[in-house]
């Protein structure tokens, strides 16, 4: 198991050095360098354009020098220093931007997959151990009409009927007294009261395809000659359903660790700003909207980076799950 794990590892490296390469041409893509963007923008603005300050960020980020200088300075200042790059829109670190909002979208993320799993995966379970029932038939049919919804649908239509019926604005994640407010026991009780919606909505679409997933797991494994012979030595039928087939179906949830990791951190984008969601997942379309590029840029290494590290999990997961896997060699 050692073994498979450090062999996983340093499969790593290569891979987030050129994923870290490719972030910064995405960094690289707009017409002149950040210092003429940045100035430009400030003139649009209105604003003085300090030139000392223009002058501190070339020093910074090796500006005008050859662009392997430029790559060296950028990855060694987030490896040594944190230092993600300056935004132009926000004209603050990118370091500040990403984890202010971090702990905001793990939270949602989060607890939307718990509930998904929780939900999917009884209900799959019962699915398929009572095939072609008229329950069966009945959860089928919610999960492929929320598999076929998609998220933002979702989130207008909860948004108009609380309106509508209700006279509530559902948006947003704090109450407009808390917004801006440090935080306080009042202020995480109004966002408990609040987070339910978003984590209904994002985790609506995930359950529905996670039921249809485990139902075609188990039932593929239901009949195999290893769950006859447990069946035959007279195991219960509900212990031999949640020890063997159950067991075997969750291959699917742990191999799906690499890209949920990621997409702890990028939310359901749309959703979010649909429900003005203060997460990462709205910023990150502005700044690529507005070529924001070191914000830009390091969200793209950013998701990366945790995509490769959901795939770490993913493996070491699958072999503590599965021998098979671990024993291939």
């Amino acid at each position: 198991m050692i073994k498979y794990i450090l062999k996983r590892v340093l499969m790593m490296i290569p891979t987030l050095i050129v994923i870290s390469m490719i972030s910064f041409v995405v960094i690289q893509l707009p017409p002149g360098d950040y210092l003429t963007s940045y100035a430009a923008s400030l003139r649009q603005e209105g604003d003085r354009v300090d030139e000392a300050e223009l002058e501190m960020l070339a020093r910074r980020y090796g500006l005008g020098q050859p662009a392997y200088v430029q790559y060296y300075k950028w990855v060694s200042g987030i490896i040594l220093r944190g230092d993600w790059g300056q935004s132009m829109e926000w004209r603050r670190p990118v370091r500040d931007l990403l984890w202010e909002r971090m702990a905001l979208t793990v939270a949602i993320s989060s607890i939307s997959i718990i509930v998904s799993w929780f939900v999917a995966i009884p209900v799959g379970v019962f699915s398929a151990t009572h095939q072609y029932s008229v329950p069966d038939y009945l959860f089928s049919s919610l999960s492929f009409i929320g598999a076929g919804l998609p998220g933002f649908m979702i989130a207008l239509v909860v948004m108009w009927i609380a309106m509508r019926q209700f006279g509530l604005n559902v948006g947003g994640l704090f109450s407009p007294e808390f917004i801006g407010a440090p935080w306080s026991w009042p202020k995480v009780v109004d966002l408990l009261q609040h987070l339910w919606i978003p984590v209904v909505v994002i985790a609506l679409g995930s359950t529905a395809g996670s039921i249809r997933t485990t139902r075609a797991n188990v039932l593929d494994e239901m009949n195999k000659p290893y769950v006859e012979t447990a069946r035959a030595k007279g195991l219960k039928e509900r212990k031999l359903i949640w020890k063997y087939p159950v067991r075997v179906a969750m291959n699917p949830f742990f191999s799906t660790v690499g890209w949920t990791l990621a997409s702890l951190v990028s939310g359901q984008t749309l959703v979010a700003v649909v429900l003005s969601l203060q997460t990462i997942g709205p910023m990150m379309l502005r700044a690529l909207t507005s070529q924001d590029m070191y914000l830009a840029g390091s969200f793209l290494l950013l998701l990366s980076t945790l995509t490769v590290i959901g795939t770490l999990i993913s493996d070491i997961l699958l072999a503590w799950v599965d021998p098979r896997i671990r024993m291939e060699g």
